[in-house]
């Protein structure tokens, strides 16, 4: 545990200039009096890092001190060949610059680790688009990739309903859901960040100015709450059921997972014919008789009486068929 800690250590500090205690503790999950130990450690086991004291001070490593990846076991070397997306870092024009990279650190394993790279893709292959649709990148993500990676504000034209929109845009990242890609960007007119499909873009071009990149921007957490208010929002009716024990197997794969936890959380106990009374959020009555429809008689429709009616005709339209 302490070895794991003491090299995760080194490779910040190689990463970066100086590191207060703080910082370090922060990132080691430790206490700032356990880091001022492992640096002892370090400094006599001939790691040169050195103290800075004062305001400005912290740790560094002297002596353009670094270090080769021969501590990596055999299943972070395998693990680190995982991390790329083959076709996300082709889309953006990064497959040579990523090979590259992948080549640098193969170079620098232990000749019995050599063959990580190899092992990894035999046995994982991540294919992120979505069954029954065509991969269809969009034109512009190699110049939206470069302006995020350079923090390069950028002027957008996209589609938004009939119209375009012309946005100066301060592009912070981009997401890969199902196969379509996303810009996270910063809107500096709104002081807000808000989220774009890049395949609603008509036309982008830098502004010839930079940002400044607010380091508490975190990535993953704002797309999962854009994510799941964006699930909700969608979400502007209810439907109430009765289910079968089948049917409340079913029912997450046949309406929004999110709608069928929050309505199994909140349902009723099970009458007496084990069957659960569950109100379900919905996109709206269309759509719901359609997902609902994927039940069959494992699910009953009891409001709204409209709903209810159009169940009952295909149910009549059905018994006038399969009697025939």
């Amino acid at each position: 545990m302490r070895a794991a800690r003491l090299i995760k250590m080194v490779l910040l500090l190689q990463s970066r200039p100086v590191m207060t205690a703080a910082e370090l503790a922060r990132e080691l999950e430790v206490s700032e009096r356990t880091v001022t130990r492992d640096a002892q450690a370090l400094s006599e086991a001939g790691v040169p890092v050195y103290a800075d004291r004062g305001r400005a001070g912290g740790y560094r490593l002297i002596g353009g001190y670094r270090t080769r990846l021969t501590g990596l076991a055999r299943g972070e070397a395998e693990a680190l060949f995982l991390s790329g997306v083959p076709a996300a870092l082709r889309e953006m024009g990064l497959e040579d610059v990523a090979g590259a990279a992948r080549l640098k650190v193969s170079a620098a394993l232990l000749p019995s680790l050599r063959d990580a790279p190899h092992t990894a893709a035999q046995r994982f292959h991540l294919d992120a688009p979505a069954w029954f649709r065509e991969p269809d990148p969009p034109a512009l993500l190699p110049a939206i990739a470069e302006a995020v990676w350079d923090d390069r504000c950028v002027v957008a034209r996209y589609r938004r309903g009939e119209a375009e929109v012309e946005r100066t845009l301060e592009p912070y990242g981009l997401v890969l859901k199902a196969g379509a890609w996303y810009l996270c960007a910063r809107v500096p007119d709104a002081d807000a960040f808000r989220t774009y499909r890049l395949d609603r873009f008509t036309a982008v071009k830098p502004s010839g100015l930079r940002f400044t990149r607010d380091e508490a921007f975190d990535l993953p957490g704002f797309w999962a709450n854009q994510a799941e208010r964006f699930a909700r929002s969608i979400l502007r009716a209810e439907v109430v059921v009765r289910l079968s024990p089948e049917g409340v197997r079913r029912l997450p794969y046949a309406v929004d997972p999110l709608a069928a936890r929050e309505a199994l959380r909140e349902a009723a106990e099970p009458d007496p014919d084990g069957w659960l009374r569950a109100i379900v959020p919905v996109e709206s009555e269309e759509v719901a008789h359609t997902q609902l429809t994927a039940l069959g008689p494992e699910a009953e429709v009891l409001a709204p009486e409209s709903l209810r009616k159009r169940f009952t005709q295909d149910a009549e339209r059905l018994a006038r068929l399969y009697a025939r």
